[in-house]
């Protein structure tokens, strides 16, 4: 089935004409992640109907990917000041306080009426429509259990007997679990990387790559691979298709 992205007739023109431009990359972050979630962009039909919820959050996403962070300013737009914060966040491990501190020393020193989001809540809620999601499981603190599927509405383990949620405080105070997981499913990551064009280019570079005799280029010139790749034949078929299992070098995650 076809998916296509529902929008007045100008917000669809820009995103064929975003789906097309090169000079921003920020823009083609959020070309990206409408193609993940709208499906292939380029081949959607412009229908003369108002944006639906998802919609909207991506032309929103567009237009900040255009808009000065003040006007007059061409540096950084509104989207890409974000991103690199955000950035910055990840790469230092900085604490959601210490964000909103030079967020709030930063707006400051900037000029009026500058658009940079005020702290991390509104940048969060502003980039999520770009994020890959996952999902929280509760777990046994002695790591014996996951409260998950038919365990879901357990209360303490069955193999340790340990109470799920730490004891109540004070009355109507919600139940707060020991122990989360945080589980990111792959499945839509890989999905991700091959609706990236720069980075769809690489997944698949294994098998479009120049072999040289006696040298060993990348892991699909190796002996493992090879012989996978003469044990299942239909698999080698598909370049797209991913050897999870060969790159754990025979580590056996699951026990």
């Amino acid at each position: 089935m076809e998916e296509r992205v529902v929008g007045s007739t100008s917000n669809a023109s820009n995103v064929h004409e975003a789906a097309n431009d090169n000079t921003n990359p920020y823009r083609n972050m959020v070309m990206d992640a409408i193609r993940m979630n709208q499906g292939n962009v380029s081949q959607c039909p412009i229908v003369e109907e108002e944006p639906n919820a998802n919609a909207s959050r991506f032309f929103d996403l567009l237009k900040d990917s255009d808009e000065p962070l003040w006007d007059g300013y061409t540096n950084h737009s509104k989207l890409s000041a974000v991103a690199q914060v955000f950035t910055i966040k990840s790469d230092h491990r900085l604490s959601e306080a210490g964000y909103d501190k030079i967020i709030e020393w930063a707006r400051s020193i900037l000029l009026e009426g500058n658009r940079l989001k005020e702290n991390f809540y509104a940048a969060k809620s502003m980039m999520k429509p770009l994020g890959l999601g996952y999902q929280k499981i509760n777990i046994c603190p002695n790591f014996c259990m996951l409260y998950y599927l038919e365990n879901a509405e357990m209360t303490e383990s069955m193999t340790c007997g340990h109470s799920r949620y730490k004891p109540r405080t004070g009355r109507g105070k919600t139940l707060v679990t020991y122990k989360k997981l945080r589980h990111f499913p792959i499945t839509s990551r890989l999905q991700r990387l091959f609706m990236s064009p720069r980075t769809a280019e690489h997944i698949t570079w294994h098998q479009s790559h120049d072999v040289v005799d006696g040298v060993m280029m990348y892991p699909s010139n190796g002996e493992a691979w090879k012989h996978f790749n003469s044990v299942h034949p239909h698999f080698l078929a598909e370049s797209r298709n991913v050897r999870l299992g060969l790159c754990t070098n025979g580590f056996n995650s699951f026990g």
